[in-house]
Order: C-alpha cells, then structure tokens, then sequence
C-alpha cells in the first residue's frame, strides 16, 4: 500500500514538474505575442495587462513599413539556407568517408572536428573581418555563409556519421553489385535511409544559421544583406524603445522556427538518438 501511494506521489509530482517546465518554456513566447498586439500606451501601463485590451496589429504593419523587415527576412532565409545546403552538400561526404572508409588518424580527424566545434567565434571575428575584407566579401551572402558553414560542419558531420553507421552496408554493398559507383550508392541508397539524420542536421544548422548575431553584425554595412537577428537589435531608436515592434519581429521570426520543429519532432529525436543505442 505504501509502495502504491509513493508511487502515485511521484506521477502526481513527475506531471506538475512537466506542467511547470512547460508553462515556463512557452511564457515568454507567449509574452511576445501578447506584447506584439498591445497599443504603446498599454505595452508601459502598470500593472501589467495579462491580454490585449485594444487589439492591435500596427505593430506588425510598423515592422514591415518603417523597418524594411522583409527584406531582413529574405536575408536571413538566403544566408540560412545557403549556409544549410553546403552544410549537408559537404558534410554528407565527409561524414560518408568517415563511416565507410578505414585510414589512419581517423579518431584523431573526429577528434579535431569535434575540437573545431568548440572554438569561441569572437576569438576569429577580427582576423576573419581582415580576410573578409581582402576579399571584397563584406556586406555580401558568401560573407556569412561561408563562416557559417565552417561553424556549422562539425555537428553535421557528427551527426551524419553516427547514422551512417547504423545502415547496414550490405545494402550499399548490393548497389556496388549492381554497378553502381561509390557516389551513387551514397546518393541513391544511403541518404534516402538517412533522410532523420539530414532533416535534423538540416534544422539545426538553420536554426543556428538563422538566429546568429556576431557575424552578422560584424560584416554586414547595410540593410541589402543585414538579418533578422542584427535588423531586430537596431530597432530601437536615441530616445525610445519600440518595444510593440520589437516583439512583432520577434514573433514573425520565431512562429515558423517554432512550427519546423514540431512538425519534424520524430525525425529531430531519430536523428539525434541515432547510434546511442547498440543491438
């Protein structure tokens, strides 16, 4: 009976642990939105107003009109999604050489593209803002891009790797058979299979490339290739903060990151669980 009712404790407080992670984790989002719909006057009124009173979507027109917002956006979704394609373009391979192929130095190679991973990227901003610049590729895409997917490889790699280990190779091996060469058994048989591991190496690189603030604020001049994350933080003006537009751009940036995430959740999971569990 005891055991019973201990047990019954620890659901009861495993699920108002849940509830309260939960309610955290989305109350700023929440926050945002209700923010984004208020009028200024309400916005700074105190106390504060849990829902709109004046429903309002001029901030949302304001962030469009005065800020030249989509444009930001379209900058973002260039740089992101460039950044996301050589990613994977490159990271396919070299994580294919690294699940298939035997050399020596192979655990020294991992360990010196997971030690990449974990270098501070303020620590290269100057010297990569002197190269940027010998190279006429400040305030231009391939600017960021190209920086984003040297920061972006290492977990590519690690995480296409760890699921090319679990496809089988006879099956590789049965394309070889059939005259396939080596390229076309990985384009044709292998990144089909692994389609959870790209789709999540994918969304993280996006993710990542798309809220990324340092590089962009460093080389970029302008709003023709500025971001989402640099355009936000020059919202705010000598003597006020828009703070209506402000979340506005916050919403319209993080609703459809959001809405990504939860409709390939099972592939994410898949994705980065591939290899932890062996048999």
């Amino acid at each position: 009976m005891r055991a019973h009712r201990r047990l019954r404790a620890t659901t009861v407080l495993f699920y108002v642990w849940v509830v309260v992670y939960v309610v955290v984790s989305i109350f700023p989002l929440y926050w945002a939105i209700n923010t984004s719909l208020k009028t200024h006057n309400e916005i700074i009124a105190w106390p504060p107003t849990w829902f709109p009173h004046d429903l309002t979507l001029a901030n949302y027109y304001a962030t469009f009109t005065e800020h030249e917002f989509g444009r930001n956006i379209l900058n973002s979704l260039i740089v992101a999604g460039g950044t996301t394609f050589l990613a994977l373009l490159l990271g396919s391979l070299a994580a294919y050489a690294l699940a298939r192929l035997r050399f020596p130095g192979k655990l020294a190679v991992m360990g010196l593209i997971l030690m990449t991973s974990m270098f501070p990227s303020i620590a290269i901003v100057s010297p990569l803002f002197i190269l940027l610049r010998k190279l006429h590729w400040l305030n231009t895409f391939q600017g960021l891009i190209v920086p984003y997917t040297s920061f972006a490889l290492p977990l590519t790699i690690w995480i296409l790797t760890s699921f090319f280990h679990e496809i089988p190779y006879e099956l590789e091996e049965a394309a070889l058979v059939d005259g396939a060469t080596p390229f076309q058994a990985l384009r044709l048989v292998i990144l089909p299979l692994a389609a959870p591991g790209l789709v999540t190496a994918g969304l993280l690189v996006f993710i990542a490339a798309w809220n990324e603030f340092l590089f962009a604020l460093n080389f970029t001049l302008d709003n023709t290739t500025r971001t989402v994350p640099v355009a936000i933080a020059l919202f705010s003006r000598q003597f006020e903060v828009p703070w209506g537009e402000l979340n506005a751009a916050s919403v319209v940036v993080t609703l459809p990151l959001v809405l990504l995430v939860l409709i390939f959740q099972r592939r994410i999971i898949t994705g980065l669980t591939a290899g932890a569990i062996k048999g």
